[in-house]
């Protein structure tokens, strides 16, 4: 009788042990599972081309901004100087950081906080098809004190269009789809590629938008490593200017190198005096109709 009682004591304990030992190896597995989904979440929407990201129509930057410019940018503005700009009027030591073609859920809220570590602010060119797909972060841009323009709907290349249509359908659909999530309609206005000829600049005066263009150029478009993105920026930087950089890409490309590249151009332009403000602040004129 004892053997047997000692016997099942023996299978009873046997089956506990294989028990807790099963349920500790679930629970060991799905932590894991948990801690490499918080580890590759960023990573997975920055490979799917699918998640909220529309795409750029024109092409990516690389390589349509390699090609020769149809007008070139100071021309422009000296034919248009009441609308078309590419950095402020006075001699102040003030630079304006401008972002182009999010919100992108891959970097723009990273940019955000840079931004917010170093007390920027700054000025965002959004896509209305992005912005559509991705209006949590256009408030959160609104929230933390940024300025918002057009940047057109789907990113085409204007001048390649040919057509005005085009550029009015573009810039209405984009001021229509950001004032349905900001609230306001916004007069700034940026081309895509900085492509654009005289009769796209007098219409978009006619529709009541000033252009922002840029007088320093980073270049992350190229996907240069950080410290050749922020020399671009230092190397070149002067009071007033207006800088051009982009929190948004295709949906092959990356802009990690571009935050990066933020945590030395800020510091870097503080430590010299500059004051970064919006492009409204710089330019003087406002940002809504």
């Amino acid at each position: 009788m004892k053997d047997r009682i000692f016997k099942w004591l023996l299978v009873a304990g046997f089956l506990f042990c294989f028990h807790i030992t099963d349920v500790m190896t679930v629970y060991a597995n799905e932590e894991t599972l948990v801690n490499v989904s918080r580890q590759l979440s960023k990573e997975d929407i920055r490979d799917d081309p699918e998640a909220d990201i529309p795409d750029l129509k024109g092409g990516s930057e690389n390589p349509e901004r390699e090609r020769q410019q149809p007008v070139d940018l100071r021309v422009l503005q000296q034919r248009y100087p009441d609308i078309f700009f590419l950095q402020g009027p006075t001699d102040q030591k003030r630079v304006a950081l401008t972002f182009d073609d999010g919100p992108d859920p891959r970097f723009t809220n990273d940019v955000l906080d840079v931004l917010n570590q170093y007390n920027v602010k700054a000025t965002f060119f959004m896509l209305g098809s992005r912005a559509v797909a991705n209006p949590k972060i256009v408030k959160r841009v609104q929230n933390e004190g940024h300025v918002i323009g057009n940047h057109t709907y789907s990113h085409p290349n204007l001048v390649e269009e040919s057509d005005l249509k085009t550029l009015e359908r573009e810039v209405t659909r984009t001021e229509d789809a950001l004032n349905d999530i900001i609230g306001y309609r916004t007069k700034l206005f940026r081309p895509p590629y900085g492509f654009l000829y005289n009769e796209l600049v007098e219409k978009l005066g006619e529709m009541n938008y000033y252009v922002i263009a840029w007088s320093v150029d980073s270049l992350d478009w190229q996907e240069d490593p950080p410290e050749v993105i922020a020399s671009n920026v230092l190397d070149n930087i002067h009071q007033e200017a207006i800088i051009l950089m982009h929190d948004g890409a295709e949906s092959g490309g990356d802009r990690t190198n571009t935050i990066e590249s933020l945590r030395q151009i800020i510091p870097a332009l503080q430590e010299q005096g500059y004051e970064f403000v919006t492009v409204p602040e710089l330019l003087n004129i406002p940002f809504k109709k």
